[in-house]
Formats: structure tokens, sequence, C-alpha cells
């Protein structure tokens, strides 16, 4: 029997309905009162009127088929009416559906598809993908695959406003070429947005910059339900909760079923509000923190709090303000609420340290564990307790750090100027400069005049095969400056044959070639011009 035909499964629903059906459209001509005539009256008339069938289409029923179900109440009763179930064999054999459960169990998360691709692989064919998931139906594989019920959340509602706030992030679009991040608490009762506030980083001053204004706006609650997160378990959020008598509870790692009510509502949010900022242009509008804070601000005391929720069926303002306006913290316990702390042992010079700053308080203090509360944006300011007694605002000793290592400015720093200097371009100009002092391709020629084919020479080129050069050749030099640089090179060379002639004769030095005898290279063979009859030697 398949889920369907078992009672209870939707095969057997549907048979029941027909049998309903049935009853109904016969039982007045069924009547045991009636006589033939009479009987026969109202069975033609139900033959030639059209019937509403069991799911809603129209169906003429004729006159014999009325006479056997007429029969067949009087053999059976209601059941008689009702069809019977089909009995076909399987086609698939139990082997295989047996397999394709196996492979379900071992890995629940296998699809229908999957596990009929591995059957293929396995002994080459397979059933069809809906043959499979009507099997792990009937065998409950896909709610049960371990053969234990499904773990059960019950639904939770606080009982009046400010008894539980829940607290979570969404990620955001990016504003101003960052990043950006949604910090909310929404009252558990009302579904009311109690707190709100958009940032640039998921730390825990954007966490109290949106929990300090729901405090000052919407009273203190009872209790703050949060998941794990950093900002959600860092020192200055349970200072803050504890000084106001918050009772802070995080939810199981790995469960986020309690924080459903956040959750949906950050689904409005993506559908409602951040969709619109998905229209070409829109978002370049948003320019940056503040214009985003605004807009959201205006959808949720626009919309949002003014809508019909449809699971309390009341406006969540008006359902989070019907008890009457929430207490409100003073100032001043809020002022300390959100002040940072820190513990720290005077040294025997009555200072302190903190995040490389030193502070100075009296000498009474000396060897004791004292604690000092400070803004985390201005640490030159720390008032210092002892034993929960005011013991004085400490002294600045050496500042160096104005701003809490975990205060990060919520808009970056401006980008210096720009010079306009480009430094390795200045680099590679100089490198081409030395360069070419190095390497001169303007050697003048110091003996001009015809060359052979395959001799050198000296300005660096080889002759052509005719024996002619061209007079716009490389390296050759052409004008009068060159012809007197020519010259003056000539005369010193002559000066220093005169000065030093047993350094000419020596030969060059190891390493180097005398261009004036080319002599030495093996192979070289002195030849003579073709219109010469003098003897090259």
């Amino acid at each position: 029997m398949t889920g369907k035909d078992r009672p209870g499964g939707r095969r057997s629903e549907r048979a029941r309905d027909i049998g309903l059906f049935r009853y109904a459209l016969i039982r007045q001509a069924a009547d045991p009162g009636l006589s033939t005539r009479q009987r026969g009256v109202l069975v033609r008339q139900l033959a030639e009127t059209e019937q509403v069938g069991p799911f809603g289409d129209r169906v003429q029923v004729s006159r014999v088929t009325l006479d056997r179900w007429i029969r067949a109440w009087r053999a059976g009763g209601f059941d008689a009416l009702v069809p019977a179930e089909r009995h076909a064999e399987a086609k698939t054999p139990t082997a295989v559906l047996d397999l394709a459960a196996a492979l379900k169990r071992e890995v629940p998360a296998r699809t229908a598809a999957q596990v009929g691709a591995i059957l293929t692989a396995h002994a080459g064919t397979a059933p069809s993908e809906r043959t499979l998931q009507r099997l792990f139906v009937r065998l409950e594989l896909n709610t049960r695959p371990d053969g234990m019920a499904p773990r059960g959340f019950g639904r939770f509602e606080a009982a009046a406003p400010n008894d539980r706030w829940t607290g979570d992030a969404l990620h955001g679009p990016v504003i101003g070429g960052r990043k950006t991040y949604l910090f909310a608490f929404i009252d558990d009762h009302s579904r009311a947005l109690v707190g709100y506030r958009w940032g640039h980083a998921e730390d825990t001053v954007r966490l109290e910059a949106a929990l300090r204004g729901a405090l000052s706006a919407r009273g203190i609650p009872k209790a703050v339900y949060c998941d794990n997160g950093s900002a959600y378990v860092s020192a200055p959020l349970l200072r803050t909760l504890a000084s106001l008598g918050i009772r802070l509870i995080h939810s199981k790692p790995g469960q986020p079923e309690g924080r459903g009510k956040v959750e949906r509502f950050f689904r409005t949010v993506r559908e409602q509000f951040l969709i619109e900022l998905a229209v070409p242009g829109a978002l370049a509008g948003v320019g940056d923190l503040t214009r985003m804070n605004d807009l959201f601000t205006g959808w949720v005391e626009t919309v949002y709090h003014q809508r019909v929720h449809t699971e309390t069926g009341q406006r969540p303002l008006e359902r989070f303000l019907a008890p009457g306006a929430p207490v409100l913290p003073t100032p001043a316990a809020l002022r300390e609420a959100f002040l940072w702390s820190a513990t720290r042992t005077v040294t025997k010079t009555s200072t302190f340290t903190l995040h490389a700053n030193t502070y100075e308080v009296d000498a009474s203090l000396i060897g004791r564990r004292i604690e000092v509360v400070f803004d985390p944006f201005d640490l030159t300011t720390l008032e210092v307790r002892f034993q929960g007694r005011p013991m004085g605002t400490a002294v600045p000793h050496r500042i160096s750090r104005h701003v809490h290592p975990g205060a990060h400015p919520q808009t970056p720093t401006a980008p210096a100027p720009v010079t306009g200097i480009d430094y390795l371009a200045l680099l590679t100009a100089q490198h081409h400069r030395e360069t070419a002092t190095l390497i001169n391709y303007d050697l003048p020629v110091l003996t001009p005049g015809p060359h052979r084919a395959g001799t050198l020479d000296l300005a660096g080129t080889l002759a052509s095969d005719d024996g002619d050069l061209d007079d716009d050749r490389p390296f050759k030099a052409a004008d009068e400056s060159n012809a007197a640089y020519v010259r003056a090179v000539e005369a010193d060379l002559e000066s220093m044959r005169k000065e030093s002639p047993a350094n000419l004769s020596t030969g060059a030095l190891p390493g180097q070639l005398d261009l004036a005898d080319l002599t030495g290279f093996t192979g070289f063979t002195p030849t003579h011009d073709h219109d010469s009859d003098e003897d090259p030697r």
C-alpha cells in the first residue's frame, strides 16, 4: 500500500469524497418508503440534471449508474459506494527501491535526482525521479531520515511591551565605497522597531548607538535576546545592560529559530526598503550614512509602524503604546551605562597606563586595584573608582592615544592631497640620462674614406658589397661641428704620443681592444684597395 492508498492518504481521501457524493445523490431515491413508480420518477429527474461533482466540476450521471449505486448501497451500505482501491503490481524491483532508500538514509541531503544518478552509475539503470520522490515521501525520509521526529519549536510571544527585545544585524548595500550594516532591536510583544542604526562596521560602537537610541526613546526592557556575535558578547555591552538591570540572553549557536521575529523583519526590510534602493541611480543619491538613516527612519515611522501586522492584527506602534507611555531612563543613568571601564593596578609612582597613555592618581591608591571609567572617544578624562567609590579624576601624564582602539570613527579620514610628483617616473628619466652618457652612438669617423667589402669601418659599420658608403649612414660625422671634434681628438692623441711614446708602444692592456691595430685578431688579413698599386705592407 502506498502513501496515497493507506488510511489518511490523498487517494483514500478522494475515494471517500466520491462515496459521499454518491450517497448524497441517491439518498432520497433509495428511501425504502418510496414506491417503484415514485423512485423511477426521482431517478429520471436526477439523470436529466447536471450535478456538482465531488471536486467542483459539473457532472451528469445516467439512470443505469444511479440504479447500480442504489443497489450497492442497499447491499453494502456506505462503504459499497466508495471506489475500490487499485492493486497494481510494482514495476520497479524491490531491491532497487531498497537501495534508493538506503542511499537517502546514508546522506539525508541527497535529492531524488542525486540518488537516481548514483543508481545509474552503480547498476546502469534507475527509476524515474518522480518515483524516487514518492518513495521518499511514503517512507518519510525527507522529514525523518533517521526515524526520529524533527525537533519542534513552540511559538513564543512576550506578554507585554518591553518584556523582551530581540537584536540582530543585517548586511546592507555599499554606500560611500564601504559596506553598511543595520543594527536593529524589535519588541517581541508588539513587533515595534524600538532601536535601529545603519553603520559602516559591525562592532560594539555601532551596536551601542542603536541601543542607546532605543533606551532613550522606548524605555528599559526586562531582557535583550541576541546571538553570539562579537559585538553582542563584548564587555562594554555587558556593562551597559548590567548598569540598567537588563538581562542578556544569548541564543544557542546554530539555532537561530528563537530570533525569528527580527529575521522576519529583516526580510521585510529587504523586500520593501532595500528593493527601492535597487532602482538604477537610487543608491547613488544616498551619499552617506546620515542620508541612509534618514531614509530608513522615514520608512519605519511612516510605513512599518503604521501598517497592521498580520500576526498581531494591530499596528506595531499602537500595540507598543497600548499599556501607556514607557518609563524612560534619566540622562545621568544613560550616560553612566554607556561609559566603558577598565581595571588597573596603581604603581609605586602613583601612575597607571591605559592603551599607551600614562595617568597619575592619588598616592593613597598605590598598589591598589582601581576601576577607571571613560568615554571611548575621549581618553583624556578618566574617572577613578575604588571599591565602588569615586576617587576623583586621573591626571593625564603622557597622552599618545586620544581614542580607544575599539572605537573606530564612523567616517574614514579624508585622504591627503595629491602632490602630483611621480617618483618612479623621475627615477626612470634619470636612468635613461645616465645610460645615454655611457653609450655614445655619435662617435666620429676617425679614418674616413672608401672601404672594401667585408672590412670593418672604424665608425662601427660594415661597408656594402659594392664598396660605396651612403651619405646618410648612421654614425658618420657629416657636419662641421663633428669635424671640429674629430680634429680636436686627433690633436689630443698626437700630444699624448709625443709626451708618452713609451706607453703607446707597450700594447693594449689585458681585456682592451686597440682599434688602431686590428692585426691581432686571428684570421685577420690586411687587404688593399683594388685601385691602388701600393704594397699594403
